[in-house]
């Protein structure tokens, strides 16, 4: 078995995360970030981890794509009937995690979540390759299933009845989300663990920003 303890010595570089560095609004700072790490080669880096808090206070992640960003927060959609989906009905508040390991850089927002409206839920819905509009159809998000075939089954049956080119209704289920950040911060690897950490902390008519210890 590999000793995850080998790997502690990794240098993350000299790059640095300096207050004069970032711009006054983090979410334009976050979609400068995302343009670099896409132009840089960095594997889905709209891919992010979605933690929440489920119905019993028990804290749950899971790897979502992140399928818009604007000045109102950051978009998601996902059967509202997830696992995730109970829980942010239960709670809605998230964090978003972007891992942009290549980089040493990863970014944590923390917010209030809302559910996006049924028009912009299905202008998103009539983008999705037709695959993914009837596997989104079929499958009951989280919910036990007795067989992979039993999946395929209903995908096969979906098939006949909404061939290829025919319009897939959104299941009343399937939506999106908006994480409206209240913290958003910025993290950059640095040689010798002392990386750099810029939070901004949302206020009533903008953002504070301050440095972390690493």
């Amino acid at each position: 078995m590999t000793d995850p303890a080998l790997h502690r010595h990794t240098d993350y570089g000299a790059e640095s995360l300096d207050e004069s560095d970032v711009g006054s609004d983090p979410i334009e700072q976050f979609e400068s970030w995302l343009l670099e790490a896409a132009d840089r080669g960095v594997y889905e880096p709209n891919a992010m981890v979605v933690g929440t808090i489920g119905e019993d206070g028990t804290p749950s992640s899971r790897t979502v794509l992140l399928r818009a960003v604007d000045a109102e927060g950051f978009v998601f959609y996902t059967d509202r009937s997830s696992r995730k989906g109970r829980a942010l009905a239960a709670h809605p508040v998230a964090t978003l995690l972007f891992p942009w390991y290549t980089l040493h850089r990863q970014v944590i927002v923390t917010g209030e979540v809302s559910r996006v409206d049924d028009a912009e839920s299905d202008a998103y819905w009539a983008t999705r390759p037709h695959g993914s509009r009837l596997a989104g159809t079929a499958s009951a998000q989280s919910q036990p299933i007795s067989s992979r075939t039993e999946l395929e089954a209903r995908v096969a049956a979906l098939e006949e009845q909404y061939p290829e080119g025919a319009d897939v209704p959104r299941p009343e289920r399937w939506g999106g989300y908006r994480v409206r950040p209240s913290r958003v911060e910025f993290w950059q690897g640095r040689s010798s663990r002392l990386h750099d950490r810029i939070v901004f902390t949302r206020r009533q008519d903008g953002w504070d920003v301050e440095r972390l210890q690493p």
